[in-house]
């Protein structure tokens, strides 16, 4: 690795460190005092913190660890260790707040700023390519192998956990709870420069192919590829690419360590509409049913 990029590493893994720190706050100091839930493994874990008074840090780690596991052969290695800082970071975070006195007990300023704060914690690991909740991490699997959306998959299960809250807790905690996921998601949207989940890169290069192939081997996303040319610097291929939020950090690597003098752009996508094809057995598949049906 290169001093520039071992600086850039460094940079990266401090603004991981400090967004798990100020996710950790906005948990403990915000919300875990007035019982009300963040989603995912974190929102489990408060729950299990509650009604067993279990070291809720400890918790967190203990709950994130098979998550890992899973995603560890799928997702990027980048992603996976990043990630894996971030969740320890918090987790520590998390014990360290803990004997402070809550910042409110007011439910209303707990949701609104706890929302806020964590948001903006969650969004700054994610933007420098970290990942604090497992459930996550899933959810780009499930979107990977059966092509359901990241976000619904994540509002899906964060929706049961908020459901068993209501049961335990009152679902007028259920309620405070929703609130603060739908908050923290705006401000999560804002910090990450992005309003949807789904992300589309057009990238313009000389080394087209090598690039294709590291994006479907570590992403598992195939490509359009396109001719073009530039007004001064004459023909070039053009890449189209689908992807997740979350993966967008990868790409940028994978990119960077092909060609770094490739251009890049990447923007929302509001709706895709027809069947994307993210995996040759995925076309073969396809074929096959085809066939059959023509049978």
């Amino acid at each position: 690795m290169t001093r520039r990029g071992t600086f850039e590493l460094f940079i990266e893994m401090l603004c991981i460190t400090l967004g798990a720190v100020i996710a950790a706050f906005a948990v403990e100091e915000f919300l875990v005092g007035c019982t009300i839930l963040d989603g995912g493994v974190v929102g489990i874990s408060i729950m299990l913190n509650s009604l067993l008074n279990i070291p809720l840090g400890l918790l967190t780690v203990l709950l994130n660890i098979p998550f890992l596991i899973i995603g560890s052969r799928k997702m990027g290695k980048g992603f996976i260790i990043k990630s894996g800082y971030a969740m320890l970071i918090f987790s520590i975070f998390l014990q360290v707040f803990a004997p402070l006195r809550n910042m409110t007990e007011d439910y209303l300023l707990a949701v609104c700023f706890g929302g806020v704060i964590l948001g903006l914690g969650v969004g700054i690991v994610i933007r420098f390519g970290g990942c604090l909740d497992g459930t996550e991490t899933v959810a780009i699997l499930l979107n990977k192998k059966f092509k359901f959306p990241v976000g619904q998959t994540v509002l899906i299960f964060n929706i049961v956990i908020f459901a068993v809250a209501g049961v335990c807790f009152g679902f007028d905690r259920a309620m405070y709870s929703l609130l603060t996921y739908f908050i923290t998601s705006k401000v999560l949207d804002i910090v990450e420069n992005g309003t949807q989940q789904t992300k589309a890169a057009m990238i313009i290069t000389d080394d087209a192919k090598e690039i294709s192939e590291k994006i479907y081997q570590r992403l598992g996303r195939t490509v359009t590829i396109m001719e073009g040319e530039g007004l001064v610097s004459g023909k070039k291929v053009i890449l189209y690419c689908v992807l997740t939020r979350l993966e967008v950090r990868e790409l940028r690597d994978i990119i960077s360590s092909v060609d770094s003098s490739a251009f890049i752009a990447i923007s929302d996508v509001s709706e895709i509409i027809g069947r994307h094809i993210k995996r040759t057995e995925d076309l073969i598949g396809s074929e096959a049913a085809g066939k059959k049906e023509g049978d």
